[in-house]
């Protein structure tokens, strides 16, 4: 086996601490040859797509590919902004406010980085050029609340793949949920208060989450039971009453049976019932998408209006509000306790001094550094 060429080994230094935002991912530009690379990069994960990889490459590369990659590319362009993917944008402004959140609550040698499960800056890239900045300690957090192997765990499978080939591993601590955490629920619950504070309540809250075949349920994925449970609690903390709201799934892909109720017919229905105002939230995406601004904004708004509906209110991603900054630096601690990332100045001395001692010790006896 071969691995990745390790950095000279330093004595004496006094190794950083980090944590990765770990996002899906988002094409390049809004082209048809940049959105077809990312969309083969994200089909083929078998995580993705359960089907047989010999039967799968040919669905993918002489059907959707060539006739998905187009269509996708429009989509994209109709909601891409002059800095960007707004997904990587706001994955990006939540990486630098985090960083300064923790900051705030004392903690030092801290890097926060982001990255792409798909696209870039891609996940072995950031985990290479934190071990190349001295970066020994490393918590994953991925932009889901809620744990499924078709997200978190291909996250899992990219971090443990790329350190497959690193001789010298950094201690590595992965957030696998936070779906249930009070400080998400709190974000949730002031972005929907604040939105009905200004625009009145509707006849109906509908909590869209994006939708897995159901088979993965069947299978064990505990991905439906997480989202109701986050609608669950929700409901609660806006004392909600259970006709008030219900729970969809969106983003089907293909003809398998998903994870129902689906959002769009859902949508349509509450319209031709007599629901007047429906307010949509997508609880699970904790940053704007493609998934929420065109999809939900866009498709399903005009649905819901062609059947009849009179008003339609999109509630934003939690993306940079400051209750969920603030969430993002209670979970990032409670996965850090332990690390050396809040000492005092005296602390921060000593250990810098018996760093000094190991390396001239290391020296004496011939170490290059």
């Amino acid at each position: 086996m071969t691995f990745l060429k390790e950095p000279p080994y330093k004595h004496g230094t006094v190794g950083r601490s980090a944590i990765v935002l770990v996002n899906l991912g988002t094409p390049d530009a809004p082209t048809r040859s940049a959105v077809r690379r990312y969309l083969k990069e994200f089909l083929s994960d078998p995580r993705v797509v359960e089907i047989p990889r010999a039967v799968w490459w040919f669905i993918l590369n002489l059907i959707i590919l060539p006739f998905r990659s187009g269509q996708s590319a429009k989509k994209y362009a109709s909601i891409w902004t002059r800095e960007g993917s707004p997904l990587k944008v706001h994955t990006a402004a939540q990486a630098m406010l985090l960083r300064g959140a923790l900051g705030e609550r004392g903690h030092q040698n801290l890097t926060v980085a982001m990255a792409m499960r798909y696209g870039s800056p891609s996940l072995p890239e950031v985990l290479a050029k934190l071990k190349a900045d001295g970066v020994e300690r490393i918590a994953v957090l991925p932009a889901y609340p809620q744990y499924s192997g078709t997200t978190t765990g291909s996250i899992y499978d990219a971090v443990f793949g790329h350190y497959g080939a690193v001789r010298n591993i950094p201690e590595l601590r992965f957030v696998r949920n936070y779906h249930d955490h009070d400080g998400y629920i709190r974000a949730l619950r002031q972005s929907v208060q604040a939105h009905w504070d200004a625009h009145g309540r509707p006849d109906k809250l509908v909590l869209s989450f994006h939708g897995v075949p159901k088979r993965t349920l069947m299978l064990g994925d505990p991905y439906h039971c997480e989202c109701l449970k986050t609608a669950r609690l929700l409901a609660a903390a806006l004392k909600l009453t259970p006709d008030q709201y219900v729970v969809t799934f969106q983003s089907r892909f293909g003809k398998a049976e998903w994870l129902q109720p689906y959002t769009a017919p859902t949508i349509a229905q509450l319209a031709r019932d007599g629901v007047k105002r429906v307010d949509v939230l997508c609880p699970g995406f904790i940053s704007d998408c493609l998934e929420t601004l065109e999809e939900i904004a866009m498709e399903v708004r005009h649905d819901f209006e062609q059947a009849g509906g009179r008003e339609f209110h999109y509630i934003p991603c939690l993306n940079e509000s400051p209750a969920w900054i603030a969430a993002m630096a209670e979970i990032a601690e409670q996965h850090m306790i332990g690390w050396p990332t809040q000492m005092v100045a005296a602390q921060h001395d000593e250990v810098k001094k018996d760093a000094e001692i190991g390396r001239a010790a290391a020296l004496k006896l011939g170490a290059a550094d």
